[in-house]
């Protein structure tokens, strides 16, 4: 706040991605006065998320509680895209398809039966099949395909509908927009101020939240027509893990590298494993046409789980990022409590495993602290050297960007702070990428 006697808004914003549009969408059907603060809404990840909604195939050994948590917020997704979908009068590009899980060799197939014996041991819905029940679903898969499994419950949204159709229901509902950034947080005049700033958040904040580098695909099938197959395909392949989401107007997603690195520079050695591991999976990818390389900064923590709820000594400001590979499956029920905790004052008893002050060596913010380019720290992430890419593996076949860079063509400009490790100027970009 900046210490005015009666604040101008009741909630202000800092970001305005998925997670901070659904936040400012909720706080704003319950009454209260909303400004979302961000110089670009919906630019950064939303540009490169894939969008899937995956509480079992992103369930990993070791994060159960996360996992309660996916599985929460993935059965409120229904409800909140027919709500959103009435609400903005857009199509969000949701789709119940399922999500097929698929091991190209031998070697494949064993690691991912690990995984899914795991995720069945949890209750969740995972059935195995065998290679001609897979063709049976997808005509298109390679016979080399030695197996797989269906998770019916895991589903699809186009993130590059998402965005639009959360910001026109959030004006709709009365929020209003500052296009500028958030330098510091006693320059935001309101009640309560809700950080969704993805990875600008440690700049803000002081929490230990770093960029993990991802890049991704997209393909377009010829002639306009749909992709060949209908299911969200995640894939075992030769030791890569790929995904690869099928859209209704013929594009299809391919990601996505793991990268402990915080530029966005696309490389070419990146583009060639994915595509090759696309295309041993489902040949037709040949025909396809190659539309876009991008790479964006998912805003990782040290358990990987997001950061929801107030800062330790500030109960006038509520984080809500630290998404990593779940914030698209995560809006609903981020937007759901955060609203209902800045309205009561009362955590969900959803949100105790995931506050802030689980990082006891966080700094707590102070009033004054300053967003300054490139200051933020990340004191608890793991080292990296420059040129270190980790392989993409299972915990990681997802995520969330906070900015987007496509690949430069000879006299393309680079905007200030593009690839710069220490990040572009903005400080309130999108909290996700999935």
């Amino acid at each position: 706040m900046t210490g005015s006697a009666t604040p101008a808004v009741d909630v202000a914003v800092v970001g305005g991605g998925p997670i901070g549009l659904a936040i400012a969408w909720r706080c704003a059907t319950r009454g209260l006065r909303v400004a979302v603060h961000d110089p670009a809404p919906g630019s950064g990840a939303s540009a490169v998320a894939a969008g899937m909604l995956s509480p079992v195939a992103e369930a990993y050994f070791g994060e159960r509680r996360l996992t309660e948590l996916l599985v929460a917020s993935a059965a409120r997704w229904p409800g909140f895209a027919a709500e959103l979908t009435e609400a903005s009068g857009a199509e969000i590009g949701y789709r119940t398809e399922g999500t097929l899980m698929v091991g190209l060799t031998g070697d494949d197939l064993a690691e991912a039966r690990r995984l899914w014996a795991y995720q069945q041991g949890l209750g969740l819905p995972v059935t195995p099949l065998r290679p001609s029940e897979l063709r049976d679903r997808e005509p298109a898969l390679a016979p080399r395909v030695r197996g797989g499994a269906l998770a019916p419950t895991d589903h699809q949204v186009d993130p590059r509908l998402l965005v639009p159709a959360l910001r026109t229901a959030a004006q709709r509902a009365g929020a209003a927009f500052v296009p500028r950034p958030v330098r510091r947080l006693s320059d935001v005049d309101a009640r309560v101020t809700v950080v969704a700033a993805g990875c600008g958040a440690a700049a803000l904040t002081g929490l230990p939240v770093r960029p993990v580098k991802g890049q991704i695909l997209r393909l377009r099938a010829p002639g306009g027509v749909a992709p060949g197959f209908r299911h969200v395909i995640r894939g075992y392949v030769d030791g890569e893990h790929v995904y690869l989401v099928p859209r209704a107007d013929g594009e299809v997603v391919l990601g996505a590298t793991v990268e402990e690195r915080s530029d966005t520079t696309v490389t070419a050695g990146a583009v060639q494993r994915l595509l090759r591991a696309g295309v041993d999976l489902l040949p037709e990818l040949t025909e396809y046409d190659l539309v876009e390389a991008v790479a964006g900064l998912r805003p990782g923590t040290p358990d990987n789980a997001p950061i929801l709820g107030p800062l330790p000594g500030r109960p006038d400001v509520l984080a809500a990022t630290g998404h990593h590979r779940h914030g698209i499956v995560l809006t609903p029920i981020t937007a759901e409590t955060i609203a209902d905790l800045v309205t009561t004052g009362v955590p969900d008893p959803l949100l105790a495993p995931f506050g802030a002050d689980r990082f006891p060596d966080a700094p707590p913010a102070r009033p004054g602290d300053v967003a300054m380019p490139g200051a933020a720290r990340f004191t608890d992430a793991p080292s990296f050297r420059p040129g270190d890419v980790a392989r993409p593996d299972a915990s990681d076949l997802s995520g969330r960007a906070c900015t987007v860079a496509s690949s430069a063509r000879t006299g393309d400009v680079t905007p200030a702070g593009a690839g710069d490790p220490s990040g572009p100027e903005r400080t309130t970009e999108e909290d996700l990428w999935s």
